[in-house]
């Protein structure tokens, strides 16, 4: 019998807070699919989306109580939470709670921006990967 793969397994999602035109930001949740192939052999075939460009790291670590402003975002980046415990809010309203494991593609580098909270009684810790514009 083959094993079947699970939907959840087969794709990744992640936030995505975006400027429009008029400057306002908004947030959308963005699914990249994978597919099974031997992406480190001999180890056994695992799941693996499309290359995408990136080419350094970085971390950001935000005290207890941490809050930042309005504000848009130093560059295009993809934020992965790594502990803590965050809150994001777009200029439309819409407001995120992020936990361990989450995935946010910042992409409002100009406009009003958004706010970002520490909600966490510790410290929020992400892995920040800058990323070019597709």
């Amino acid at each position: 019998m083959t094993p079947t793969a699970s939907p959840t397994l087969t794709q990744v999602t992640y936030y995505r807070i975006y400027a429009d035109s008029q400057g306002d930001s908004h947030l959308d949740v963005v699914t990249v699919g994978q597919s099974l192939a031997q992406g480190a052999p001999p180890a056994a075939p695992f799941y693996i989306s499309e290359d995408r460009a990136a080419s350094k790291y970085r971390f950001y670590t935000f005290e207890p109580g941490w809050i930042g402003e309005l504000h848009p975002a130093p560059t295009r980046q993809f934020l992965a939470l790594l502990s803590g415990e965050v809150e994001v809010e777009t200029t439309d309203g819409t407001i995120r709670r992020l936990g361990p494991g989450d995935l946010i593609l910042l992409e409002d580098t100009s406009g009003k921006g958004h706010v970002t909270k520490n909600t966490g009684d510790g410290y929020a810790m992400f892995l920040v990967v800058p990323v070019p514009a597709p």
